[in-house]
């Protein structure tokens, strides 16, 4: 074997669950064989280059082996060998993850019922990439004012100001 589809070829090589999903994110733009886009059916062969991103992690691999079958993860390593570079960034983002507290996670205790809706709101304002109420100092997502307290000792860290 000296080519294999590039969909098929990041199956094999575990970089997605699904084969749909290497094609989907083939055909998304998040895959690149030697610094340009390509196509599903694209072939590639030993020593190409491949820039795949997977979620917000950039990776870039050599391919050192061909597959057009799924098999066991030690194959699946096998068949590219990672850039210093990307193992690098792969090492920065899995830090980065590990010391990011997720939002809310300064609020000390468990919520109550009205703490929950008030976080679930700011959470969805957020998505929706608003600016947060409490900084533009206008109405919050529920209608009230929020006072988000900064130094958590002086009141409860969602006050009705």
């Amino acid at each position: 074997m000296e080519q294999v589809r590039i969909d098929k070829w990041l199956w094999a090589a575990r970089f997605f669950k699904t084969r749909s999903a290497a094609t989907d994110a083939v055909l998304g733009g998040r895959v690149h064989v030697n610094g340009s886009r390509v196509k599903p059916s694209k072939e590639v062969g030993l020593e190409d280059m491949v820039e795949v991103t997977v979620e917000t992690l950039k990776r870039t691999v050599q391919i050192t082996g061909l597959s057009d079958k799924r098999g066991p993860a030690r194959v699946a390593a096998s068949l590219y060998a990672e850039t210093p570079e990307s193992i690098a960034a792969q090492e920065e983002h899995r830090l980065e993850r590990r010391l990011a507290r997720p939002l809310g996670a300064d609020l000390g205790a468990r919520p109550t019922k009205l703490d929950r809706r008030r976080l679930d709101a700011l959470r969805r304002s957020m998505r929706r990439g608003r600016r947060s109420s409490a900084s533009a100092g206008k109405a919050g997502p529920l209608g009230r004012e929020l006072d988000l307290v900064q130094n958590p000792r002086d009141a409860h860290p969602l006050a009705i100001g």
